[in-house]
């Protein structure tokens, strides 16, 4: 009994110094199985670990986290896997655009294992897969996109990355969660290109909205002397109805002033002596009127006998005498003819009624 008891602490020890020389030899493994621990027989499992357990060399089940028995010698850890989420650095790689540019572009993976059985007999080195995995998506996803889109898509690139490496890590037993682009490199030339592209873009903008300031403002103005003209038509008419209107009112006060004037002068002719007034106003216009004379022309145009004012005053009475001949004829003539008719027979008709 002792011998076998022996035996079986030289094979933990034997097996505890393999594990040992693996965990130094392979480093990026020290996350998946971080350390593997003796079979004490009862076993306590920490929260979010999975431990895999074979029994002589074969699978046998996966301790859950609290309090675990296993039987010595026959049981044995194999696999510690974290079911926490991790987080890769995905190391800076080369890539060429849909356009032919060189892009030197690195990340970060965020990926969490749902499957501890695969992830430990599915693959040899997750980690390892996971981020080569990654780098080859990262490069194909690249290659379908030009350099602008590249920066203008970066959600839905980091997207495809992360369905691409599902798609392929679903046999692993390991989910992408997410993954995020940290830097993208460019070369010099092509940095410096796309610096004069930019500077370009905002000088045409600064010229547009120049343009379209001075558009704007050219409208005002135009809008402004329309407006300004409008309003001096409108003003100028108003100016013109107004002066018609005053002009109207001004001929009609003339005519009617007139008219009274020529009234009175008809009935001071009409009155005894006259005529003699008449004479007496004509005299003083002749006399008025020739004082002007020479003062507005050169010209002149004089009648013979220029001294004779009774010769001109007699002239003109007489003028005035042949107007007024025909008047009186009218008169007269109106008056006979009322006069026959207020005289003559009634009618046959009228008599028989």
């Amino acid at each position: 009994m002792l011998r076998t008891v022996l035996r079986s602490g030289g094979a933990l020890l034997k097996n505890t110094q393999l594990t040992n020389q693996r965990l130094r030899l392979a480093p990026a493994q020290q996350r998946w199985a971080s350390s593997l621990p003796m079979n004490t027989v009862v076993l306590f499992v920490p929260q979010q670990e999975a431990w895999v357990v074979e029994r002589m060399g074969r699978f046998h089940r996966i301790l859950e986290p609290g309090l675990n028995f296993l039987i010595p010698v026959l049981d044995r850890i194999r696999y510690v896997q974290s079911l926490k989420e991790i987080v890769i650095d995905v190391p800076e790689q080369s890539a060429v655009s849909l356009d032919n540019v060189t892009l030197q572009i690195d990340g970060v993976l965020y990926l969490r294992i749902l499957d501890p059985l695969k992830a430990s007999y599915g693959v040899e080195d997750p980690e390892y897969a996971v981020t080569q995995l990654a780098q080859t998506t990262m490069r194909s996803e690249l290659g379908k996109l030009t350099l602008d889109k590249v920066f203008r898509e970066r959600e839905s690139l980091n997207h495809n990355i992360v369905n691409s490496i599902n798609q392929a890590a679903e046999d692993w037993g390991i989910k992408c969660l997410r993954y995020e682009i940290k830097d993208i490199h460019v070369p010099p030339r092509v940095k410096e290109s796309m610096q004069m592209q930019v500077e370009a873009e905002r000088r045409k903008r600064a010229t547009v909205l120049e343009s379209e300031g001075q558009r704007e403002a050219a409208i005002n103005v135009a809008e402004g002397c329309k407006q300004s003209q409008i309003l001096a038509s409108e003003g100028e008419k108003a100016e013109q109805i107004n002066q018609a209107a005053g002009e109207a009112q001004a001929i009609l006060a003339k005519a009617e002033a007139k008219s009274r004037a020529i009234k009175l002068l008809s009935e001071a002719l009409a009155e005894q002596n006259g005529g003699a007034a008449a004479s007496l106003s004509v005299a003083e216009q002749y006399v008025a009127a020739f004082s002007n004379l020479a003062k507005e022309s050169n010209t002149l145009l004089l009648p013979a006998n220029t001294s004779d004012i009774t010769g001109m005053v007699t002239q003109a009475m007489s003028i005035y005498s042949t107007l007024a001949k025909p008047s009186g004829r009218l008169e007269a003539l109106s008056s006979g003819t009322s006069e026959k008719q207020s005289e003559a027979p009634p009618s046959p008709s009228m008599s028989s009624q």
